[in-house]
């Protein structure tokens, strides 16, 4: 068990005696939990957008506060949010919860926010060969609140647009309207 001797390792460079009765189980907890928050290495995001017919159907279709945890690629601290998609079917849709499901894989590596926001929309746009796709994520990120400048209340906010998301203004509004109702 690699991971179990690192924590160790750490655990006594912060001077923590690694015998004391509390942390003798530390190591292999940090191990399973590490499992679980990268299982997103294991799962192609490609093989979850089962594909649907849109049978004429070619609205907006938005799945909004899409709950999400990830960890910082700089400093291995966790990043949380809700994320925003929406995209203009073609020919396909997808299932609703494959959405979320899609999120998840890629929050489950590590991440910066930028990156999670870009790979979102370009996996949706290439796998349904939507007409557009709207992505928006709001984080915030223990690296910033927790250590550094300590601004617990600072909240990131990223997009990125595709097709005709990009290219139509009106369409970016409805999309921003549509996040910000109810």
């Amino acid at each position: 068990m690699k991971t179990e001797e690192a924590v160790k390792i750490i655990l006594q460079n912060i001077g923590e005696d690694i015998t004391r009765e509390d942390l003798k189980e530390t190591p292999s907890r940090i191990a399973k939990m590490h499992q679980e928050i990268f299982s997103g290495y294991k799962e192609d995001p490609k093989k979850i957008l089962k594909k649907f017919k849109a049978n004429g159907y070619d609205e907006m279709i938005l799945v909004k506060n899409i709950e999400y945890f990830s960890t910082c690629e700089h400093h291995m601290v966790s990043f949380f949010g809700k994320a925003n998609i929406a995209y203009l079917p073609d020919k396909h849709i997808t299932g609703l919860s494959k959405l979320p499901r899609l999120v998840d894989i890629f929050a489950h590596r590590l991440q910066n926010q930028e990156r999670l926001t870009i790979q979102i929309a370009d996996t949706l746009q290439k796998e349904l060969k939507a007409k557009g796709v709207a992505v928006q994520l709001s984080g915030r990120h223990l690296c910033m609140s927790g250590r550094g400048v300590k601004k617990h209340e600072a909240e990131t906010i990223t997009t990125s647009f595709r097709g005709d998301f990009k290219k139509d203004k009106n369409l970016r509004s409805d999309f921003f309207n549509q996040i910000i109702s109810s």
